[in-house]
């Protein structure tokens, strides 16, 4: 903090100094400038100067300058050191916790944006694009994974010290989770993904064949892979929808753990 402030008024005083001694006027503006910088109009229309008001318009834009720099460095520093006066496990938890809301957030974004996708595309663009999206998804998918297996383990190591601070609610993320129904359902996801990226990528190394009906084969296995990825689509929505349900229930037993679970779609 300050960092720019101090270098200012360091600047601006030794200026000051020798302006004062260049024109024999009191040096002990400078000090006055130290000590209150917003002093220096004062000094510099006083100075009697015939180019008083552009060392003005100097002064206030680097003040400007500094305060704004200031300002935006304080709070840098405050969103980083926000929570140093918490315990160190406190601390780990709202990390933990931050990471696991945001990849569940952007995994929800990219799982809506797939179903915009979901189509069997005409043309080799945009199928592109959607076997390139996949591969997105499925890395936000370990991401999400990822947090929740780090959040799952603090939690079951210090529940005890969660439970004697009321915060109970904490270790229920643990239980939805580790609960059956919720991993059917990322199981399921990662079925039907397999499923649609291998139509997808049969159908761009064959598109020719398959939209101008010239191979009968290659309309056969078509319909082969259309009718599995069919089969994961419709697995996954039960599996959903059973999700769905259970995490509805769980909501309004622990609705402090809302912000850290799926969207309820």
């Amino acid at each position: 903090m300050y960092y720019i402030y101090f270098s200012f008024i360091f600047i601006l005083s030794g200026l000051m100094f020798v302006e004062c001694k260049r024109q024999s006027l009191p040096k002990w503006w400078a000090a006055i400038v130290f000590a209150a910088p917003v002093t220096t109009p004062y000094f510099i229309f006083k100075s009697g100067k015939g180019n008083r008001l552009v060392l003005f318009l100097i002064f206030m834009v680097c003040f400007f300058i500094v305060t704004v720099g200031e300002i935006f460095i304080y709070s840098r520093m405050k969103a980083t050191y926000k929570y140093d006066y918490l315990p160190p496990v406190t601390r780990q938890l709202i990390r933990y916790s931050e990471i696991l809301k945001q990849t569940t957030q952007s995994l929800d974004k990219a799982l809506i944006e797939l179903e915009q996708q979901s189509k069997v595309q005409s043309n080799l663009y945009k199928l592109e694009q959607t076997i390139v999206f996949i591969g997105q998804l499925r890395q936000a998918m370990l991401d999400n994974q990822a947090a929740i297996k780090q959040m799952v383990e603090f939690v079951g190591h210090y529940r005890d010290l969660f439970t004697q601070k009321d915060l109970q609610w904490v270790y229920e993320i643990k239980k939805f989770y580790n609960n059956r129904i919720v991993i059917a359902r990322f199981k399921s996801l990662e079925n039907y993904l397999d499923n649609f990226e291998t139509l997808l990528r049969f159908c761009y190394r064959n598109f020719d064949a398959i939209t101008k009906s010239e191979s009968t084969i290659h309309l056969k296995k078509y319909d082969e892979y259309y009718l599995r990825y069919r089969r994961a689509v419709d697995s996954h929505n039960r599996f959903n929808v059973k999700r769905i349900e259970f995490q509805n229930d769980f909501i309004k037993r622990y609705p402090e753990t809302k912000a850290y679970l799926p969207a309820e779609r």
